[in-house]
């Protein structure tokens, strides 16, 4: 449609210090010919997630025929990279996805609209008042939750069954997932899983699943080194063994379901969140399943559920008002709803959540069982993270190769990690 496209982003070699926005810097929001107004709007997802969206900006234009808008996407490595560039350039886009971990420091970096400034045209009255709140930071709503989604073990299901392996039930703890993973190697003669080593949010059930947390209330470190030696040496041993992924596998994922070792056909499982599961679809044609997260060896679950992603509008955009109008849109239509599905977590608009539930189809209905199926057993969520949670990220991983390519051991890469943490999260 006129004055609508997409783009892929391309991943800049570094993601730039985020800078406090400065007075003066250009608006992200143009006027197109015409007198139309033109919003930017990024997110990050797989290619069955943008084809939704697409539709949705498309009905979204039409009700609003005075605004066009501009979309682009790409996987979440290279979003993360890219909205860092444009935000430390005071070039945020008007509309932008957000991930739990960036809104603290997106927040505290000037670079979000304060959303009680367009209460008139963004409504929250019908979302949870809990999951509202995520999208706070110093009692100001920089962030509005899209969807509640929770982590699992996706699985090709068709090949697990052919295994003879039993397949996971409503719960089950590491010790039994790693048993799995094993015998899932020896039957199928490739690793059983993508190496969770690497995942600071695996990382984050396991510790909860012991009782701890990634970080304390007031945004410390939750665990100490040896809690980190301890998940490292246990993910090591597996890679060893070759029940997970070699280092050459898991080095090359960047956030994409395209290039992990079971999208690549070279593992039975992963551990991913429910809604971008859904990409694994047209990668396994035999179809996916869901399972639960592990759990600690007494049981305690260390699985939750959390806002999947947020909406936040940019503080330079030049058009609050139809930005805001867009957010709504996404969060609140029901038609826009229908058309999304469950590709973004199920919906929180209560009312829509209630009324499409029954009409979900397909992997949609898939994501919804499956988190029906956990209602009740799980704990609550943590506090969204300190601000120097979105680097430490990376920090998590490129400790983690050094010891998939045996350059460290646990205990080294942990201390490393620990250290690094610490300053990360003074500076």
């Amino acid at each position: 449609m006129p004055g609508h496209r997409t783009t892929g982003f391309c991943a800049s070699a570094a993601a730039l210090a985020l800078c406090v926005m400065l007075a003066g810097c250009s608006g992200s929001g143009e006027t197109a010919g015409g007198g139309k107004v033109v919003l930017r709007y990024t997110w990050w997802g797989n290619p069955d997630r943008a084809a939704r969206t697409e539709q949705a900006v498309a009905l979204f234009e039409k009700q609003h025929p005075n605004v066009d808008v501009t979309t682009s996407f790409s996987g979440y490595d290279a979003y993360k990279q890219k909205l860092a560039t444009q935000a430390a350039g005071g070039d945020a886009p008007d509309v932008m996805q957000l991930d739990y971990r960036q809104i603290d420091q997106y927040a505290s970096g000037g670079v979000l609209l304060d959303l009680a400034q367009q209460k008139s045209v963004l409504r929250t009255s019908e979302i949870d008042q809990g999951l509202l709140a995520t999208g706070r930071v110093d009692d100001i709503q920089y962030a509005i939750p899209q969807g509640r989604g929770t982590e699992t073990v996706v699985h090709d299901v068709t090949t697990w069954k052919k295994s003879g392996v039993p397949l996971p039930g409503e719960s089950w703890t590491w010790s039994q997932w790693a048993d799995a993973m094993r015998a899932l190697a020896k039957k199928t003669g490739r690793p059983g899983a993508t190496d969770p080593g690497q995942s600071e949010d695996a990382f984050e059930v396991w510790l909860r699943g012991r009782g701890k947390s990634l970080y304390t209330e007031d945004g410390g470190l939750g665990f100490t080194a040896g809690d980190l030696t301890r998940w490292w040496t246990f993910t090591d041993k597996l890679r060893r063994e070759g029940a997970v992924s070699p280092a050459e596998q898991t080095t090359q994922l960047d956030g994409s379901v395209e290039n992990t070792p079971l999208g690549r056909g070279k593992a039975t499982a992963d551990t991913n969140w429910d809604a971008p599961s859904s990409g694994y679809l047209a990668l396994v044609p035999s179809g996916v399943a869901l399972a639960p997260m592990p759990s600690g060896e007494d049981g305690t679950p260390g699985q939750y559920f959390k806002p999947s992603m947020f909406l936040g509008v940019s503080a330079n955009t030049g058009h609050p008002k139809e930005a805001a109008q867009l957010v709504d849109f996404m969060i609140n239509d029901r038609e826009a709803a229908k058309i999304l599905g469950a590709g973004r977590g199920i919906p929180v608009n209560e009312t829509i959540r209630d009324e499409i539930g029954p009409e979900l189809k397909d992997f949609d209905k898939t994501i919804a069982d499956f988190q029906a199926s956990l209602d009740g057993k799980l704990k609550d969520p943590p506090q969204a993270p300190p601000s120097g949670d979105n680097a430490l990220q990376t920090t998590f991983q490129r400790d983690y190769d050094q010891v998939s390519y045996a350059r460290m051991s646990p205990r080294e890469a942990a201390e490393n990690y620990v250290t690094e943490a610490k300053a990360e999260l003074r500076s």
